[in-house]
């Protein structure tokens, strides 16, 4: 297994505690706005499927993202389990985040995710419906970054 190899615990076949887990850490990775650190999660092979977008690859998804974060400015995610089995995870998502003009926006969406032995996401696919929001219709506030423990996930948020 080579640096771009390691494993990325939890690995398959997934409880609901690891993948509820693997979500959390997903989350965070995302928060942190880092294509690269995002990327690393993925198989060298990863294939994603993101709403318009087919991607093959740890460079594609990582170019992806930065052109992502380049344009929606104080992004903020929750990622929430929605389902497991084996190797695979179901998870449901919202995001907020405003443009270069400083109109907010919601993103809601689920994603379908496959991992190899190692952990390694191996498939993506996401599927999202946006929408313009005012800034005091926004949910999700926290400094940016990490999600705090103590802030509602979805469910408690009604998103």
């Amino acid at each position: 297994m080579s640096t771009f190899e390691l494993a990325r615990p939890p690995v398959p076949p997934f409880s609901m505690e690891a993948a509820a887990a693997k979500v959390r850490m997903a989350e965070d990775a995302w928060n942190s706005r880092d294509p690269q650190r995002v990327s690393l999660a993925c198989s060298v092979d990863s294939r994603w499927q993101s709403c318009t977008e087919s991607l093959a690859g740890r460079a594609q998804i990582a170019q992806l993202l930065k052109r992502k974060w380049s344009s929606e400015l104080d992004y903020r995610l929750i990622k929430e389990l929605w389902a497991c089995a084996e190797n695979r995870i179901a998870v449901r998502f919202a995001c907020e985040f405003r443009d270069e003009s400083g109109h907010w926006f919601r993103s809601v969406g689920n994603e379908n995710w496959e991992f190899d032995d190692q952990g390694l996401m191996t498939l993506r696919y996401a599927s999202a419906n946006g929408q313009s929001i005012r800034p005091d219709e926004r949910k999700l506030h926290w400094r940016l970054g990490r999600r705090p423990d103590d802030h509602p996930g979805l469910s408690s948020l009604e998103l």
